[in-house]
């Protein structure tokens, strides 16, 4: 796949690369979703997201990586982590999907997962795969709910296990 336009996924916010300098205003947006972290066992801080700006699952380079934010204007809505050619090309992995909070549970999540699959779709990716948190049931019904279900990978980690699911596009 050649590089993906991230610009085009909406039309209805900006987009902008997460570097070093936005880390601040990504961590406000993490520190507004607190459930999320406390299913997760860890805490946000700037270190654990400098280190999210280079995370990658194995096989990948970051020139498959892409990791950004939905502006409206200057304000940040959402994060996102995309990446690109995941276990096999025409595959994308969504490493991240954060919303801001005083959105949550009025559809915009489900509107920008819906226009992220369809540029996916329209791209000529086959599928779409997430890791969710394992106990969280927000996440779960969350994702169940936009057409993503469980493929039987379950994954252990330090402090949480992830569900990996998936969608057909």
């Amino acid at each position: 796949m050649s590089a993906i336009p991230v610009g085009e996924i909406t039309h209805r916010y900006g987009t902008r690369p997460f570097t070093e300098d936005s880390l601040s205003e990504l961590l406000e947006l993490c520190l507004g979703n607190p459930l999320y972290y406390a299913h997760l066992g860890e805490a946000a801080t700037l270190d654990s997201l400098r280190a999210d700006l280079t995370a990658l699952p194995p096989g990948v380079s970051l020139r498959d990586k892409y990791f950004f934010g939905l502006y409206d204007g200057d304000a940040l809505v959402a994060a996102i982590d995309l990446i690109d050619g995941y276990r096999a090309p025409g595959e994308a992995y969504l490493g991240w999907f954060m919303l801001d909070a005083r959105l949550q549970g009025r559809g915009e999540g489900t509107r920008i997962v819906r226009e992220l699959v369809a540029f996916l779709r329209s791209r000529g990716f086959r599928t779409l795969r997430l890791a969710r948190v394992k106990g969280n049931p927000q996440s779960k019904r969350f994702w169940e709910k936009n057409g993503f279900v469980p493929n039987g990978l379950v994954v252990e980690r330090e402090t949480h296990a992830v569900v990996e699911m998936e969608l057909a596009l």
